[in-house]
């Protein structure tokens, strides 16, 4: 099948302000960081990697400029930074109003073969992560009181079996029922609070941690017999953070013909 068309912004973020992690790559938080600013929010990317995160700030604000486009490097292990991140988002722009949490990290390895470090560390960056990250926006959005949203980044592995992602695939469904918890306490005070699941997203990063043969076998699956390009996953975010979803919390939308 042909790429797909790249679609334009509609400006429906226009005046938010939002919190994206790991958004310092071609994957789908650097898709997720061009689409908000195209639809016109302002935006505070965070991400481990400090060099790269310093490049994307630079190059997005050369583009959107640089009132609409501020870092600061988290690593969402550690909860220091994450309490830094919201808090840096607050004095950059007096409000927060969107939190995608896109950080994760993955791998591959046999049950057997698994260590209690390959286990945890997939844990700890994905599951942990997202709910370091999570709590800390539901404290800054309850105490502005304006409500808001948290899209966070699950993956179809939460509901299907894979070999070798027993640690990533726990932590996705994590990620799913922590969506589903929050989403519940959340809505007393406005926020909404939903998860974007894709399947197969291509970028950089994935093919080196991937062999061919898995990549091949797994594209083969997809209805359209492709990957998701990031943005068509930034996409969705879009529509999660927007108005357009309005009635929608608690829920985990699949981006894949292959979520069952």
């Amino acid at each position: 099948m042909s790429a797909p068309q790249y679609v334009p912004g509609h400006q429906l973020l226009t005046g938010r302000t939002a919190v994206i992690t790991a958004a310092a790559g071609a994957g789908i938080g650097g898709a997720t960081a061009r689409k908000f600013l195209e639809e016109g929010a302002r935006i505070v990317i965070g991400d481990a990697h400090a060099r790269r995160l310093k490049e994307t700030e630079q190059a997005l604000a050369e583009e959107f400029g640089a009132a609409n486009v501020t870092s600061l490097p988290c690593d969402v292990t550690d909860e220091t930074q994450v309490q830094a991140l919201f808090a840096h988002a607050e004095r950059a722009h007096g409000s927060l109003d969107i939190v995608v949490n896109n950080a994760g990290l993955g791998g591959t390895a046999e049950l057997t073969e698994m260590t209690d470090a390959q286990w945890s560390k997939v844990l700890d960056v994905t599951l942990n992560g997202t709910f370091r990250c999570t709590r800390a926006a539901l404290r800054s959005l309850r105490s502005a009181g304006r409500g808001g949203v948290v899209v966070n980044n699950a993956s179809v592995v939460g509901w299907r079996a894979q070999t070798g992602q027993a640690h990533y695939a726990a932590a996705k469904a994590g990620v799913m029922a922590l969506t589903r918890c929050a989403a519940v306490e959340a809505a007393a005070y406005g926020v909404r609070v939903n998860a974007v699941a894709p399947s197969l997203a291509m970028h950089p990063h994935l093919v080196k941690v991937t062999s061919a043969e898995l990549l091949d076998e797994l594209t083969g699956k997809e209805a359209f017999g492709r990957y998701a390009e990031p943005w068509e996953i930034a996409n969705v975010i879009v529509f999660l953070a927007s108005g357009y979803s309005s009635y929608m919390t608690g829920e985990v939308v699949p981006v894949s013909s292959q979520h069952a």
